[in-house]
């Protein structure tokens, strides 16, 4: 085993001394300037006059400004209008400016107007009448004659309202994925920032494993790492135990783990500087090694990642990975995950690439490039087996082929 993995299973929050953002590992201005660059960059592209972005992990790529994340995700509540030209506004709760003193790509702050039911109630056409009627004079001042605009998440009345003011709407996700799919250095930096709290996070929920403990009680030691560490939130609660662990996609729960127990899990997590660890971990509660069966499900999910980490290559199509990546035996097939491997950044991003069997369903055209981070993916479970192994690992796709950015080791003791 690689004697730098060892030390990430002994390391403690205590020990580890910058990983509250003080201490950036590169200049955060510069990597905010660089996510608007791309994202100008897109709407010119696609001849669009600005952007409307309601989705909170859009506007933080945008701005770099948070509040109240997840509160925003589900309430119209907090937006911001970026131009190919001009100033960037962001709409916030009680027009709340400190939350964005000093940040270089934020020109201007305003009271948001929203329109959502819960803020409206009755009055909710006519406030969506007036919040469309500014982003109209918002249009009108930036982008001179041009009305295409793009918007990425609001209700049905925003986009009736918009179009009452002439306004052409386009698709805003296409525009953000694009822009977010490739990543700069600074941006890997502060990725890998996030995966060493993570991972940090894995080792004492490797340390808590014994029996007797819930899954919801071993979960809890990773978001404790993770928001001491300085990260944000997690957006899944993938962890099961036992005979939870196949069929996949089955949250923590109040289960009692036993000794001999697959332990299955899934990390989704928003770590420190708001970067996206996504990688996937299965152990053995209690035992130096798994019964006969479950070190062949291990090895064959390990045989998956490793295949298909092989065929990463700049300029190799979707459709050349779906072609080349490992062929799934038959009694783990229906159970298969859902792709091959997604992209990864703020949160799970462009592309998630499918299986061959399901390219004619969701497929599409693309090319892996160089910039891109992306997660290769593994369960392997058999149909109506009483257990599954997920597995999972985050790449940084290069001109040589790939870096791997997890580094937290597989069980050697499975394989």
């Amino acid at each position: 085993m690689d004697p730098t993995n060892t030390k990430i299973k002994n390391i403690s929050i205590q020990q580890h001394g910058a990983m509250d953002g003080i201490e950036p590992p590169c200049d955060l201005n510069a990597v905010r300037m660089y996510r608007l660059d791309r994202v100008r960059n897109e709407l010119s592209r696609c001849n669009l006059a600005g952007i409307v972005l309601f989705d909170q992990l859009n506007t933080r790529y945008a701005t770099d400004i948070t509040n109240m994340q997840l509160w925003c995700l589900h309430n119209e509540n907090r937006y911001v209008w970026v131009p190919v030209q001009g100033p960037v506004i962001i709409f916030e709760y009680d027009a709340q400016k400190h939350l964005s003193r000093n940040i270089p790509t934020v020109d201007e702050v305003r009271p948001a107007l929203p329109f959502y039911y819960f803020a409206a109630g009755s009055r909710q056409c006519e406030k969506a009448k007036l919040w469309a009627k500014e982003i109209a004079e918002l249009v009108k001042a930036t982008g001179g004659k041009n009305n295409r605009i793009a918007l990425d998440r609001a209700g049905p009345l925003a986009v009736f309202a918009l179009q009452a003011e002439n306004i052409e709407i386009v698709d805003g996700f296409s525009i953000m994925e694009t822009a977010r799919e490739i990543k700069s250095d600074d941006e890997i930096a502060l990725m890998k920032k996030s995966i060493e709290a993570c991972e940090i996070g894995i080792a004492a929920m490797h340390k808590a494993l014994l029996p007797g403990i819930t899954e919801n009680e071993l979960w809890a030691k990773l978001h404790e790492s993770n928001i001491a560490l300085g990260g944000e939130w997690i957006e899944t609660r993938l962890l099961s135990s036992g005979p939870r662990t196949n069929p996949w996609f089955q949250e923590s729960s109040m289960r009692k783990i036993k000794k001999g127990d697959l332990v299955s899990f899934d990390t989704d997590l928003i770590g420190p500087y708001g970067y996206c660890c996504d990688i996937s971990r299965a152990w053995i509660c209690d035992a130096t090694k798994g019964t006969d069966e479950q070190r062949r499900l291990y090895s064959a999910a390990v045989e998956q990642i490793e295949h298909n980490k092989s065929i990463i290559k700049d300029g190799t199509t979707f459709r050349e990975i779906a072609e080349k990546a490992w062929p799934i035996p038959e009694e783990f097939f229906d159970n298969r995950y859902g792709c091959i491997l997604h992209g990864v950044g703020l949160c799970d991003e462009y592309p998630a690439l499918p299986h061959l069997s399901d390219w004619e369903r969701s497929g599409n055209d693309g090319t892996i490039k160089e910039g891109m981070t992306i997660c290769i993916e593994s369960f392997i479970g058999a149909k109506d087996g009483h257990e599954g192994v997920k597995l999972e690992e985050q790449l940084l796709v290069t001109a040589e082929g790939f870096e791997q950015l997890s580094k937290y080791p597989f069980e050697n003791s499975l394989l």
